[in-house]
């Protein structure tokens, strides 16, 4: 029987970058580097709710597995959304907060989110899902959560007796095309035509677009696309975003070939732009911000010209983010994400668990119900 120990650790950077690497592999949302700018930008910290308590698993003196983390004392920046259970607890009178969360901070990104390196994957994730559950008791947490993990670490978690929760969200699939015209010819004639007319507003409002990755982003173009991106979060949310310019600034410091800029410009004044994450075969659509409102600009940048690069660079998908049933329409197909939960209290877990069930058929439902709506031929 393998004998497993753990480690907790406050910073990513207490954790050596190799030994991270190796186990995540490529995947650009749990690089070393990405979770290290958000610590080291204070995006994320225990004054803002986001407190790294990141989790270790050792054989020996050999690390076989390692989790991302956060203490937190709230549910913002998670996109799975639990206010209903924290408003249940409050109103019984007990603390819902603090939970432990593993996952990647404001990024709706399903991936790995327990990278395990063992020889029997099942037998850590037993130690592992033992462990929290006796932490959380310990530590006085309402429970723990797995955000947008794998269909595979879903099934393992569950296993092992964590609560299944489904979510829908919509992306785009390459189907070998050659350019955009070739997905345009996929989809009926009327939506079609509106795509086109949608498009044609771009260029009768003089308005080009311009891709940057990696070094030829420039400092003075990174500082601007931050300008955009708070001015836009201010007028939809009321605060900045998550997000800061020292987070940008070493994300392109550190992650410089994962990145593009996508920019409008019109009479050579740039007025938006989008940053985009490059992965193995998927482009990530994540952060969006521009200085003025312009009829279909944020359907050009955020969604046509994503699925013109994937095509131009022979990426199978584009992630444009959470929700947007307006997707639908574009071209972009519903999909299953998944996330594990374990609540500490058992009364509580029974309801929500209940809750969960009949929330996964009413998911699935809605799943097919917006795939009978998706704009191709025959469909």
């Amino acid at each position: 029987m393998a004998t497993f120990s753990h480690q907790w650790f406050s910073s990513i950077n207490q954790i050596e970058r190799a030994h991270w690497q190796r186990l995540f592999g490529d995947e650009p949302f749990t690089q070393h580097a990405f979770l290290y700018a958000l610590e080291q930008s204070q995006c994320v910290n225990q004054q803002n709710g986001w407190q790294p308590y990141h989790l270790a698993i050792f054989e020996g003196e050999n690390i076989i597995a390692l989790a991302p983390g956060y203490l937190k004392s709230h549910s913002y920046g998670e996109y799975v959304f639990d206010w209903a259970w924290a408003e249940a607890y409050e109103k019984h009178g007990l603390e819902y907060y603090p939970k432990w969360l593993c996952g990647v901070p404001f990024c709706p990104i399903e991936g790995s989110r327990i990278a395990i390196e063992h020889s029997n994957p099942s037998l850590v994730y037993k130690y592992i899902t033992e462990l929290l559950n006796l932490h959380s008791k310990e530590q006085g947490w309402s429970g723990w959560h797995v955000n947008f993990c794998n269909l595979a670490q879903a099934t393992h978690l569950t296993e092992q007796h964590a609560m299944l929760r489904v979510g829908v969200q919509f992306q785009w699939f390459n189907k070998g095309f050659t350019c955009f015209d070739d997905f345009l010819n996929t989809l009926n004639s009327r939506k079609r035509k509106s795509l086109k007319k949608e498009r044609s507003k771009i260029t009768q409002q003089n308005i080009t677009i311009e891709w940057l990755q990696g070094m030829q982003i420039t400092p003075e173009i990174m500082q601007l696309f931050c300008e955009f991106y708070q001015r836009t979060y201010l007028k939809r949310s009321g605060h900045l975003g998550y997000l800061n310019m020292p987070f940008f600034k070493l994300l392109h410091a550190l992650m410089a070939d994962k990145l593009v800029i996508m920019l409008a410009k019109k009479e050579d004044a740039i007025i938006a732009a989008t940053l985009s994450l490059i992965g193995a075969d998927t482009l990530y659509g994540r952060y969006w911000g521009a200085s003025e409102e312009v009829d279909s600009l944020h359907f050009e940048l955020c969604y046509y010209q994503g699925i013109e690069f994937a095509i131009k660079h022979n990426l199978s998908c584009f992630h444009s983010g959470a929700q947007g049933e307006h997707k639908i329409a574009r071209g972009f197909a519903p999909v299953l994400t998944y996330s594990a939960h374990h609540i500490v209290d058992n009364n509580f877990g029974n309801a929500i668990s209940d809750y969960l069930k009949r929330e996964r058929q009413h998911i699935n439902i809605y799943k097919d119900q917006c795939s009978a709506l998706l704009p191709f031929k025959n469909q």
